[in-house]
């Protein structure tokens, strides 16, 4: 039996105090290279429990249809994309991007009732190659959030998406938990460590030692008006601590503490497909300049962040999945971990992976035991439960909705004197500026 809380923070279908949550913001559905062709093959898009057709019609507008057909309920997945809407292929019956009825020709010519149907459909918006769309209530709607990469041209993004078999809320927090990076995410030896990562700049050795070094970060997490921030600090030198400051912004947008020179301005999006099932999303950006060639190939796939992808399918859940899994226990190689990582598991993307699905789809979170090294987790939770319970008892609007511009944040890696205030200190850092390096070591 799943307790409360677990209930609240996990279930994200039409009427839960969670999903009606999520259903205020604009939600990342797809890519937009996944609907290149006007007129092309619809997709099935699974959103928040719902089952949705995406497609692009004749003048280039992307639909997101409720599944069924408002005559007789068969899918619109088989429907003839064609002029300007999308044709259920039973009767005939077209929609358009809007959800309305332009044509029914199994009526009579003389009759009007086409013109009494509104099919369940979705507005969406094009984006810095995201298709986004709005699952909400408002007739007027909200603005896109003001994320720093999403103003900045196609040369200076890489997108790269995945399921994880599991519910969001468990998904998400494996991105905002500091401490496991010590441990799930090291080799044995620090030399190692360093090795491994040749494609970075030679000053970013440092971070390395301070994360071997040092394994139970010091903790401070502060509320803020977007969500939630902390800083987790690590000794340094003799005078100075070094602060991993990573930023979590309502309702599923994280943003992990950069490394290096070449570091950009990266954001995670924790989409829920369903109550068991999350869409995650890495854009990789730099606001400095394009991406090289050989950071498109590291980021382009997917590969380097988790493996290969397994064959897509018609299915819902058939899109982006990775080939290493748990039917292949993640690729984990046994002798790997006895001699040179921790895990035996390549690639850090797919070690969270691992460690997140195999507390299974939902994980009662009755039976945790949380400790200090855990207070983002804890405070993470508790910001959207209460946003999620002020909406439902009393109609207060999330943070964000009506002022997009909270989200003109960053994180940052900074090493800073040990006397110094790092909520002060770091300020200047963590606000999106354009033309401004990001800050990390």
């Amino acid at each position: 039996m799943i307790n409360e809380e677990t209930d609240l923070l996990t279930r994200v279908g039409p009427g839960t105090p969670m999903g009606n949550l999520l259903r205020q913001y604009w939600i990342p559905a797809l890519m937009a290279s996944e609907l290149a062709e006007q007129d092309g093959v619809p997709l099935r898009v699974r959103l928040l429990g719902e089952n949705l057709i995406a497609f692009r019609d004749t003048s280039g507008r992307v639909g997101l249809l409720a599944d069924h057909c408002s005559h007789r309920g068969a899918s619109l997945f088989f429907g003839r994309n064609e002029d300007d809407g999308l044709r259920c292929v039973y009767h005939g019956w077209k929609y358009d991007v809007s959800g309305r009825c332009v044509d029914m020709p199994n009526e009579p010519p003389e009759s009007n009732f086409q013109d009494r149907i509104r099919h369940p459909s979705y507005p969406c918006i094009e984006q810095a190659g995201v298709i986004w769309a709005y699952l909400g209530p408002r007739a007027k709607l909200p603005g896109l959030p003001e994320l720093e990469w999403l103003s900045l041209p196609d040369s200076h993004l890489q997108h790269a998406t995945m399921v994880r078999e599991c519910n969001w809320v468990q998904a998400l927090e494996g991105d905002i938990d500091s401490s496991h990076v010590s441990f799930l995410h090291r080799s044995l030896r620090l030399e190692d460590d360093v090795a491994s990562n040749v494609n970075r700049a030679r000053e970013q050795s440092k971070f390395w030692e301070y994360e071997h070094n040092d394994r139970s970060p010091w903790l401070e997490v502060v509320p803020t008006e977007y969500g939630v921030t902390y800083g987790a600090r690590r000794n340094a030198e003799a005078d100075t601590y070094y602060w991993r400051i990573a930023q979590f912004l309502l309702p599923f947008f994280t943003m992990i503490p950069p490394i290096g020179p070449r570091a950009g301005v990266g954001t995670r999006i924790w989409v829920p497909i369903d109550d068991e099932h999350t869409m995650y999303w890495s854009v990789s950006a730099n606001p400095l300049r394009p991406l090289s060639t050989e950071e498109r190939s590291r980021w382009g796939t997917g590969a380097p962040l988790a493996g290969d992808y397994l064959p897509a399918t018609s299915d819902w859940l058939g899109r982006w999945r990775l080939a290493a899994n748990s039917a292949s226990d993640y690729g984990i190689d046994r002798e790997r971990q006895r001699t040179g990582t921790y895990t035996g598991i390549t690639g850090t993307n797919l070690q969270d992976q691992a460690m997140t699905e195999s507390m299974g789809p939902i994980y009662d979170r009755s039976r945790e035991h949380l400790g200090g090294a855990d207070a983002m987790i804890i405070q993470f939770r508790r910001r959207i439960a209460d946003a999620a319970i002020a909406l439902r008892d009393q109609g207060i609007v999330p943070p964000g909705v009506d002022d997009p511009s909270v989200y003109r944040v960053r994180p940052a890696s900074v090493v800073l004197p040990r006397e110094a205030n790092w909520i002060k200190a770091a300020h200047e850092y963590l606000v999106s500026r354009p033309g401004v390096p990001v800050a990390s070591i």
